[in-house]
């Protein structure tokens, strides 16, 4: 039964070296093998990015909450160009048991988005070198084991968690990614029936916790304020190397996946992650009734033809919050209720080694009618008025839905509006044809250029700063240098040409178009 189990394996999931990177359900146990002694292998890669960004704020003033739509110079607030560069150290490490399905793995990001010249040793003026980050300079991303069993593959510990597209879970492994999500879970992956099916149990969130008398290890103080998360997923799925051979053998490959996640929790502690006042230390009186509840179902497609691939996921968010109050005594008598929808479409003509290709992108999020796009609201944040960018979607007593579909951060449909203005894809609907050119071979590399096209428009007008739904037309050109030994360098441009929804019409200033030049650089091990 246990060689059953490897076979089936071998042939459903990834044939990936990065150790680490396993992100989803088809990644777990991709590499498990009877090594004859203790084996570890490390990949990862360095990454430098520097760019200069001009006019995000657009030229249209402030909103009514007094904020512009991108940070602008302290010096002048009237200038135009803001700089940045950045690095990160990603390892990815597995350590092998000999003669055994046994596998730890880690993830560790050194110097995160750390900002090139910061920290700098002494006075500005006289510093010659960097000092300790603030926040560290090492952060554990995962550890995870993997056991494989005569009836399929245990994980647990933290991991990552992709699925589909990334569009709703996005590991963040791309090698822009800034963002990812990590899960600490308990999951068993096992094939029948030509299928993957996994079932995954998440231990989301622990709100109070407090040292044992011991002093080595904690306790959590009422197990019923903890957010739990169960999901079960079933795939038909063929790693990277099997499509490639079957599109060079003229086959169309067909893969496809659902999943259906559910998560709630009973009570809640607002003071361990909202400021309330007079909440310095916690007590069994801030513990209110919170009966949470959230059900999000999830499809995926994917058709890989000689000259023709389309990948398609859908969403359905459903959720039910019974008090939303962050205030014991303090109640509102209306739950807050979500029905939140998503899909993206992702699709390209022209075989991946010719010199051609194009394709058309679609994305659809659904918005909520509240002022602002939602993405990152924050716990005890005053309602948004009408005319900014951001704000909570949901302002009870009078408002009682949040609505609106939010992307991943981590997928990417341009590099201005949605990157970096409103922070990810959420109340709007886009249109994005592409197109890449491979120029030539430069010595040991490849270079390509690409471009694309974004047309995005928001779903409800009465949630952008212009009033109005038409956001902006991007292009986004891209040249590209990817050498056979792990190095590439990426020059990367955007100009965004914004619509009258990103206008200021109380001040009577329409908004001024934007661009971007970016660098990547990278060092792949």
């Amino acid at each position: 039964m246990r060689g059953a189990v490897v076979g089936a394996l071998a042939t459903a999931v990834a044939l990936v070296p990065a150790s680490a990177a396993a992100t989803g359900f088809t990644d777990i146990g991709q590499d498990l093998e009877r090594e004859p002694e203790m084996v570890v292998r490390v990949h990862g890669y360095l990454r430098v990015r520097t760019e200069a960004l001009y006019n995000l704020d657009l030229d249209r003033g402030l909103t009514p909450s007094g904020q512009p739509l991108f940070p602008v110079p302290l010096s002048d607030p009237t200038a135009q160009t803001l700089t940045h560069a950045d690095m990160r150290l990603r390892g990815d490490l597995a350590c092998y048991v000999p003669r055994g399905g046994v596998a730890v793995k880690v993830r560790l990001d050194l110097l995160d988005n750390v900002a090139l010249g910061s920290a700098p040793v002494g006075d500005p003026q006289g510093s010659s070198s960097q000092g300790q980050p603030q926040g560290g300079a090492v952060t554990v991303r995962r550890a995870y084991g993997e056991a494989l069993t005569p009836f399929g593959v245990l994980v647990a510990g933290r991991t990552g968690s992709t699925w589909g597209l990334g569009m709703l879970a996005n590991g963040g492994d791309c090698a822009d990614c800034d963002h990812g999500d990590a899960a600490d879970r308990i999951a068993f992956i096992t094939p029948l029936l030509g299928h993957l099916w996994a079932l995954a149990y998440d231990f989301s969130a622990v709100e109070a916790l407090t040292t044992r008398p011991g002093g080595a290890r904690t306790v959590g103080l009422d197990p019923s304020t903890d957010v739990r998360t169960i999901t079960f997923a079933v795939l038909r799925w063929r790693d990277d190397v099997a499509r490639e051979r079957r599109r060079r053998a003229g086959r169309i490959t067909v893969d496809y996946g659902a999943y259906v996640s559910y998560r709630w929790q009973g009570n809640d502690i607002p003071a361990t992650y909202a400021a309330i006042v007079g909440s310095s230390s916690l007590s069994p009186s801030q513990v209110m009734h919170r009966g949470y509840e959230a059900a999000a179902i999830d499809g995926w497609l994917r058709v890989t033809a000689p000259r023709f691939r389309l990948e398609w996921e859908g969403a359905v968010i459903l959720g039910r919050v019974e008090q939303a109050s962050l205030l014991p005594g303090a109640l509102f008598r209306q739950p807050i209720k979500s029905r939140q929808l998503g899909t993206a479409l992702e699709s390209e003509v022209g075989r991946p080694e010719g010199r051609l290709g194009a394709g058309l992108d679609l994305g659809f999020a659904s918005g909520d009618p509240a002022p602002g796009f939602g993405v990152f609201p924050r716990a005890g944040q005053a309602a948004p008025k009408g005319g900014d960018l951001d704000g909570a979607q949901a302002a009870p007593p009078r408002d009682h839905r949040i609505d609106n579909f939010r992307f991943h951060p981590d997928y990417r449909i341009d590099r201005i509006l949605f990157r970096e203005i409103i922070g990810a894809v959420t109340d709007a609907f886009y249109v994005r044809p592409h197109a890449r050119w491979r120029i030539a071979r430069v010595g040991p590399g490849t270079l390509t250029a690409a471009v694309a096209l974004v047309a995005s428009f928001a779903m409800y007008a009465a949630s952008t700063p212009g009033g109005k739904q038409p956001l902006g037309l991007e292009i986004d050109p891209t040249i590209v240098y990817a050498a056979k030994d792990g190095f590439q360098a990426a020059l990367e441009y955007a100009v965004l040409f914004p619509f009258a929804g990103l206008d200021n019409p109380t001040a009577g200033l329409a908004a001024k178009p934007a661009q971007l030049v970016r660098l990547r650089l990278a060092y792949v091990f």
